[in-house]
């Protein structure tokens, strides 16, 4: 027995210490992958970018060092890397052309995608060639290949072309089923945030707005894809009707989609004679990583000067979900903002905003901190695929902004929502009672619902909010109050529409809002700095929250979509009381 004890006590220990070992084998194996992929990169004669699209899309992205220990395939491509390999591979004499690989590549929305695609566009203009291969194509990346000298297609593949469509989702049966009441205060005839606590389908205004930022999200992608195929408006609205993704590949070439339909064995000897490699020859090639880690041909800047891009991405204020960021923490925003505006070595700032909104008040913080740091350098918003509510908030009091024709943006409307649960507490068998010494001491609880004098304190309220929400829109626009109100009220616009209206300047991406950032500076010589910094490996695993993990990484497409929902209701008593934010997500697809 002693024996026995003795031997099974010994294994216990080895078995724990094994388990420590292969831990830290683990962390020194994964640390020393993320560091060697840093090194330099030499790019060989004939070379060719290999740019394969098979990850999610999103304004910054870093190797995730817990992805890379579990085995996690999935990628996280970040727009600032890929918009940046593409630029070096345009400027690298011995990257002769692109292949792009399309797999898999949803993005928060088309103006991610357009940004993408108006690169590989300029790429096109160094006189190398672009290729796009696909087994299946979705829509969105059939949206960036198309720019593609050829498109190819697996003889047995699907190309994804069937027109846009919004699929919101509406609870209130389940919610009356429950016994809970969302009591809601809104001022925006367009403002649907709450339109699915509250009913049970679109109503008509939002149907209105939907129906219109749909119609102009799909004329541009048409526009963009008829000039590069050379297929009219018209033609590519009959293939879309056609219902190409279950018709033969054959179809996808006669609509002039595809240019030739091709096994994967096969474009290797393809690329070969693009790029000038003899058939018996190795095809060399490179990955985003290693276009990521070519050294740039650029001399040193030594002016000292900084164009800063300040990246404001995700719900603004916390208790909000359903983005991939991060989100906006308006204490951080606050404090990184004064210190750029007390860097003398920062000429100018650039927002990159890609945010539904949140929180009215910290937008009301973060939009003072911004007026401040404009009052001593110059400030350029560049819009991503959401700048709006509390986004255009942030937004409104640039010098110049600057957004995609595909951004949405606009919203321009308060709500507030205060949940009743009294009938949930009769359903389960729950008595709540009060005693309180004013009128109104229980103000606010969600045990009973507000009587008619609260409630008109309530929209009193949102209404302060929505008035001040238009002052600083008419201030920081130079426009009357009055024709502001006529096109907010809550509407959702795309970028090529608020340009119409008056509440953005110009169209293009971020290098457009850099350059014009640059010259109201009055700088030609200048390094660009991204903020916040990105963080490191070690600071990843010392944030790591496991629920976080699974989120981004396990619960992803619908059952994702409805996880974010349950969480935002649950999260309703911890958010402020009035909240700026567009219908939270539009469900684009």
């Amino acid at each position: 027995m002693k024996d026995f004890l003795k031997f099974t006590l010994a294994t216990i220990t080895g078995l724990i210490v094994s388990s420590v070992l292969l831990f830290i084998i683990s962390i020194v194996v994964m640390f020393g992958m993320l560091y060697s992929s840093d090194t330099e990169v030499t790019v060989r004669e004939n070379s060719v970018f290999r740019l394969v699209l098979d990850g999610t899309l999103s304004e910054r992205a870093q190797e995730d060092p817990l992805s890379l220990l579990m085995g996690d395939e999935r990628r996280a491509y970040g727009l600032d890397d890929l918009l940046s390999a593409i630029r070096k591979a345009k400027e690298e004499e011995n990257i002769k052309g692109i292949c792009i690989e399309a797999r898999s590549l949803p993005a928060d929305g088309y103006a991610s995608l357009k940004a993408v695609r108006d690169a590989l566009a300029d790429f096109k203009e160094s006189g190398k060639f672009i290729v796009a291969y696909g087994d299946t194509y979705t829509q969105g990346l059939y949206y960036v290949a198309s720019v593609a000298d050829k498109v190819l297609l697996n003889p047995q593949g699907m190309l994804e072309w069937t027109g846009l469509a919004s699929t919101p989702v509406f609870f209130k049966d389940l919610l009356d089923k429950a016994g809970i009441e969302m009591q809601v205060f809104k001022v925006g005839t367009y403002k649907s945030a709450v339109e699915p606590y509250t009913g049970m389908g679109m109503s008509e205004a939002n149907r209105e707005q939907v129906t219109d930022f749909l119609a102009s999200l799909w004329g541009q992608v048409t526009a963009d894809v008829s000039a590069s195929r050379g297929v009219s408006v018209e033609e590519l609205n009959q293939a879309a009707d056609r219902m190409l993704l279950l018709q033969p590949a054959e179809e996808c070439v006669e609509c002039g989609l595809a240019d030739t339909l091709i096994y994967k064995n096969d474009v290797r000897d393809y690329l070969k004679q693009l790029a000038g490699v003899d058939p018996d020859d190795d095809l060399h090639t490179l990955g985003l990583k290693e276009m990521t880690n070519v050294k740039k041909n650029v001399p040193k800047d030594k002016s000292g000067n900084i164009v800063a891009v300040y990246y404001a991405c995700g719900a603004i204020g916390a208790g909000l979900t359903g983005s991939t960021d991060e989100g906006i923490d308006a204490e951080k925003v606050i404090r990184d903002l004064r210190r750029l505006q007390e860097d003398e070595d920062v000429k100018a700032v650039v927002l990159r905003v890609n945010s539904p909104g949140g929180s009215a008040y910290d937008s009301e913080q973060i939009w003072h901190a911004l007026e401040q740091l404009k009052q001593e350098k110059p400030l350029v918003v560049s819009m991503g695929d959401y700048a709006a509510s509390g986004g255009y908030y942030i937004s409104c009091n640039a010098d110049t902004i600057v957004a995609e024709p595909t951004t949405l943006t606009g919203s321009i409307g308060i709500y507030g929502m205060v949940p009743n649960f009294e009938g949930l507490s009769r359903k389960i068998g729950v008595s709540l009672d009060a005693v309180k010494t004013n009128a109104f001491g229980d103000f606010g609880l969600p045990t009973r619902a507000m009587n008619a004098d609260e409630r008109g304190l309530m929209q009193a309220y949102v209404e302060r909010g929505y008035d001040l929400f238009l002052t600083r829109v008419a201030d920081g626009r130079g426009m009357d109050k009055e024709e502001v109100n006529r096109i907010a009220q809550g509407r959702v616009w795309t970028g090529a529409r608020a340009l119409e209206l008056g509440l953005v300047d110009v169209l293009g991406g971020l290098d457009r809002a850099v350059e014009i950032a640059a010259a109201k500076a009055d700088v030609e010589a200048y390094t660009l700095m991204s903020y916040p910094g990105k963080k490191s490996a070690w600071e990843q695993l010392m944030d790591f929250n496991p629920g976080d993990y699974v989120k981004a990484h396990v619960l992803q497409g619908e059952a994702g979509r409805l996880l974010r929902l349950v969480e935002d209701f649950g999260q309703r008593e911890e958010v402020d009381a009035l909240q700026a934010v567009m219908e939270f997500e539009p469900n684009i697809r």
